[in-house]
C-alpha cells in the first residue's frame, strides 16, 4: 500500500501544499476533473440516498468546488469546508483570503467556508443528511504542528460530525491511506466517535483502478456495500491462491512456451477483468498459434 512517490501532506501543510498554481489544476486539468467526478459520483452512490429527493449534504476538504459541481447536477443542496483559502470563497472564517476567487470563478452553488477539520465541524446537530469528502481525510493522519495529535484531531473531526449528521445518514471518504497503520487509526477513532460502517475497496486486485472508500454510519448500523470489480470472486473466478498454483504448473511444462499457449492468454484475461480494464470476449481463436509474417 505504500508508494515510492513522495506523498502530498508529507511535502507540506494543506494550506501551503493547494496554493493558487495547485488549485487551478484541479479547476483546468480535464482529466482531473474527470476523476474528481467519478470519485464523486462513486461516493454519493454509497450515500445511499433516497431516489428523487433532495438533501442537503456536506462535502469535506470540497476544493475548487468538483465534487459539489457533481451534487448540485444530482439536485442536492451541499456545503463544502476546505483549509485552503486558494480554493474557495464564499464564508470565510479567520485570516483574510489572499486568493479565493477560483471556486468562484467556476460559479459553484455551494456554500462555501474556511475551516480545519481537525478543528471539528461548526455546525448544528442533525443539519446535514450526508457527508463525503473526496481525498482528504488523510491530511489528518500528520502532525503539522507541534501542538497537532492526528488520533485527538481525528476524533474531534468524526465526533463533531456524527453530531452535525442526522441519525440514519451516511459519511464516505474517498482517501488514499499510506499504509494499514494508517487505516487503522482513521478507523479506530470514526468508531470511538460513535460511528458503524467500514472499509469499501473497489476494485481490490488492480494497482491503478483500486479505490478506498470509508463508509460510515450514523447512528443506525446499516450493510456494507460490495466494492466494484469483486463481482468475479463471487462468480467463482480462481482466487491469487489458485493462480500461484496455475504458476508452479506452467513451470513444470519443461519444453512447451509459457506465454504462447492458451492457458496462459486465458489466465491473463481473467486477471485484467478483475482488475477493472475492457477485455476482449474469448473465441475459438483465443490464444491460438498464427503463422510467421515475412
Amino acid at each position: 500500500m505504500t508508494s515510492s512517490c513522495r506523498r502530498p501532506e508529507h511535502t507540506a501543510p494543506p494550506d501551503v501544499y493547494y496554493n493558487e498554481a495547485e488549485a487551478k489544476k484541479y479547476s483546468q486539468n480535464s482529466r482531473m476533473i474527470e476523476i474528481q467526478t467519478q470519485m464523486s459520483e462513486r461516493a454519493v452512490e454509497l450515500l445511499n440516498l433516497p431516489e428523487g429527493q433532495p438533501c442537503f449534504l456536506l462535502d469535506v476538504g470540497c476544493g475548487s468546488g468538483l465534487s459539489g459541481d457533481f451534487l448540485s447536477e444530482e439536485g442536492h443542496f451541499w456545503v463544502g469546508v476546505d483549509i485552503s483559502t486558494n480554493t474557495n470563497h464564499h464564508i470565510i472564517i479567520g485570516e483574510s483570503p489572499i486568493n479565493v476567487y477560483v471556486a468562484l470563478d467556476r460559479e459553484v452553488e455551494g456554500d462555501l467556508l474556511v475551516g480545519d477539520m481537525g478543528h471539528g465541524m461548526p455546525f448544528r446537530p442533525g443539519t446535514f443528511d450526508g457527508c463525503i469528502s473526496i481525498s482528504a481525510l488523510q491530511w489528518l493522519c500528520n502532525a503539522d504542528k507541534r501542538t497537532h495529535s492526528p488520533p485527538k484531531r481525528l476524533y474531534t473531526f468524526f465526533s463533531t460530525l456524527y453530531s452535525s449528521l442526522s441519525r440514519g445518514s451516511r459519511a464516505v471518504f474517498q482517501l488514499y491511506p499510506e499504509n494499514s497503520e494508517q487505516l487503522e487509526l482513521i478507523t479506530t477513532q470514526a468508531m470511538r466517535a460513535g460511528f458503524g460502517g467500514g472499509m469499501v475497496v473497489d476494485y481490490p486486485n488492480s494497482s491503478k483502478a483500486k479505490k478506498f472508500f470509508l463508509c460510515l454510519f450514523a447512528g443506525v448500523t446499516g450493510v456494507l456495500p460490495k466494492g466494484l470489480g469483486t463481482e468475479a470472486s463471487d462468480r467463482g473466478v480462481p482466487n491469487q491462491v489458485q493462480y500461484s498454483g496455475q504458476r508452479c504448473r506452467f513451470k513444470n511444462m519443461k519444453g512447451k512456451s509459457v506465454k504462447k499457449g492458451r492457458d496462459w492468454v486465458v489466465e491473463k484475461k481473467e486477471r485484467r477483468r478483475r482488475q477493472g480494464r475492457e477485455v476482449r470476449a474469448d473465441t475459438k481463436y483465443t490464444g491460438r498459434h498464427r503463422r510467421p509474417h515475412f
